[in-house]
C-alpha cells in the first residue's frame, strides 16, 4: 500500500514544523517533498490542519501494569512496590497480563506511541499481545535474584534465554533485551552473569538505576558505592544499555554514563508521583549523556501518554533550574522520538526522511488550544494533550485510522481487564 500525506505540516529533526508532502510505499518513507515522478498513491491524506510527526518511542514502561492504574496512589515508593504492586503481580495469570498489555497498547496507539521498551512478566503473553496489536516492541523479562540462586535468579535467566531464542527473529517488529530488574534485587554475581550472557547473545540490556533514595542507601551500605558505580563494576553499563530513571546521580555517575555511552531513560511523571525526585536532566544534557523518555508503568504514572511526560519534562526543569531555556520543546521531542529509537536499537525509525520506516502519527491541529499555528511543534509540548492524535501508522500500516483502532478490539479489552480487576478486588 502507498500513502501520500499531502500538504501537511511535517515535524523536522530540528524540532520545527514545515509544510510539505510525505510519500510512503510499503514499510518505508520514500520521499519528503514531492511524490516520486509517475507514482500514484493508493490513498491520499489531506494535510489541511494536520501535522505529521514520527511515532513516539516510550523508552521505559511495564505495559501489563495498566491493570493497576489508580489502585496504589499517594503512598511511599517502597510501600507502593513491595506491599501493593508485587502482591498484585503474584496473583496475575498470563491471560490477565495479555489483556492488560493490549489495554496498554490501546492507550499508547491512541496517544501516538508506536514503539516501546517493555519489561514484562510472561513472555508468551507479551509477544502475543505485541504481535496482535502490530506495534513495534522491544521486550525484556524482568530478572532478579542471585548468582547462586538456582531456583530463582538462575532459573529466570535460563528461561529468559530459552524464550528469547524461541521468539527472536520471528517478527521484524519485535526485538529483545535482557532486563535485570535493579541493583537492589540482583546481586553482583548475577549482574555479571547477565551482562556476560547479553554480550554472548549480542543483546542490549535495560535496568532500573538510582530511582529512589532507599536504593542509594541500600547499595552504598552493601557495596560501598553508588548504584551506577556498582553496575559499572558488574559490566552492565555499555552503549547498548538503557538505564531507567537515573534520579540520584553524582558527578562521577554522570561521567560513567558518558564514558560508557549509556542511554538514560527519564520518567518525570512517575518519579514525581512516587515522591522519588527529579533526574538531573539539565546537567546530563550539558555533559553529553544520551537521553530518552519513558512513562514507566500505569501503576505509578497512571498513564502511558508520552505527551504528558514531554510537557512535564520541559516545565519541571524550567522551574527547577530557574532557566526558561533549560529543556526546550525540541529537546523533549528529540528524546521522545529519535533519542528513544536509538536507545532501543531501532536505527531506521524516529525521523521523517526518505528510507526510514513509516512509523508516523497524524495530529489534528484543528483544536482551539492549538490555534493559531504560530509554532505547531512547540504546541505539541506546551498545548497538546495526546487527545489530538488522529491516525497512527506502524511499518506503513494504519493501526489507528481516524480514531478507530484496526488491530485491537477496544470494547473486548475493556471487558476482560475489568473482569480481572473484579477478581483481584480492585473494582
Amino acid at each position: 500500500m502507498s500513502v501520500l500525506f499531502k500538504d501537511i505540516y511535517v515535524l523536522t529533526p530540528s524540532g520545527r514544523a514545515e509544510k510539505s508532502s510525505v510519500y510512503v510505499s510499503g514499510e518505508r518513507i520514500v520521499s519528503v517533498g514531492e511524490a516520486p515522478e509517475g507514482s500514484k498513491a493508493d490513498r491520499v491524506i489531506d494535510g489541511k490542519d494536520r501535522l505529521l510527526m514520527p511515532g513516539l518511542v516510550n523508552s521505559h514502561t511495564h505495559v501489563y501494569m495498566t491493570m493497576f492504574r489508580s489502585c496504589a496512589d499517594d503512598i511511599p515508593f517502597s510501600d507502593w512496590l513491595f506491599r501493593r504492586i508485587m502482591p498484585l503481580e503474584d496473583q496475575m495469570t498470563p491471560d490477565d497480563c495479555y489483556w492488560a498489555t493490549l489495554l496498554g497498547y490501546t492507550e499508547m496507539l491512541s496517544t501516538g506511541t508506536t514503539a516501546s521498551l517493555d519489561m514484562y512478566v510472561f513472555t508468551e503473553t507479551a509477544v502475543r499481545a505485541a504481535e496482535e496489536a502490530k506495534v513495534r516492541a522491544v521486550l525484556c523479562r524482568g530478572l532478579s535474584g542471585g548468582a547462586d540462586d538456582e531456583a530463582g535468579g538462575k532459573r529466570r535467566l535460563d528461561e529468559a534465554q530459552k524464550e528469547i531464542s524461541a521468539y527472536r527473529g520471528k517478527n521484524p517488529l519485535i526485538s529483545f533485551m535482557l532486563g535485570p530488574h535493579a541493583p537492589y534485587t540482583c546481586d553482583e554475581g548475577y549482574l555479571k552473569e547477565t551482562a556476560e550472557l547479553a554480550a554472548s547473545l549480542d543483546l542490549p540490556m535495560t535496568i532500573h538505576v538510582s530511582e529512589s533514595k532507599n536504593e542509594i542507601e541500600t547499595v552504598r551500605e552493601k557495596y560501598a558505592c553508588t548504584p551506577v558505580e556498582f553496575l559499572d563494576r558488574a559490566g552492565v553499563l555499555t552503549d547498548r544499555t538503557v538505564a531507567a530513571h537515573c534520579v540520584f546521580l553524582t558527578d562521577g555517575d554522570i561521567d560513567i554514563l558518558v564514558r560508557r555511552g549509556v542511554n538514560a531513560a527519564i520518567n518525570p511523571v512517575s518519579n514525581l508521583k512516587l515522591g522519588n525526585g527529579v533526574a538531573p536532566v539539565v546537567k546530563m544534557q550539558k555533559r553529553g549523556v544520551k537521553l530518552c523518555l519513558g512513562t514507566d508503568g500505569a501503576a505509578s504514572n497512571n498513564a502511558l501518554n508520552m505527551f504528558r511526560d514531554m510537557g512535564c519534562l520541559c516545565l519541571l526543569h524550567k522551574g527547577m533550574s530557574g532557566d526558561a531555556a533549560a529543556v526546550g520543546a525540541a529537546d523533549a521531542l528529540k528524546m521522545a522520538t529519535v533519542g528513544g529509537a536509538r536507545a532501543l536499537g531501532l536505527e531506521d525509525v524516529g525521523e521523517i526522511k526518505p528510507g526510514m520506516k513509516a512509523d508516523l502519527t497524524v495530529i489534528d491541529l484543528d483544536r482551539p488550544w492549538l490555534r493559531p499555528f504560530n509554532d505547531p511543534a512547540s504546541s505539541l509540548i506546551y498545548s497538546a494533550t495526546g487527545s489530538e492524535v488522529e491516525s497512527v501508522m506502524v511499518n506503513g500500516k494504519f493501526l489507528l485510522d481516524k480514531g478507530e483502532l484496526t488491530t485491537i478490539d477496544r470494547e473486548r479489552v475493556y471487558y476482560e481487564t475489568e473482569k480481572t480487576c473484579r477478581r483481584l478486588g480492585l473494582l
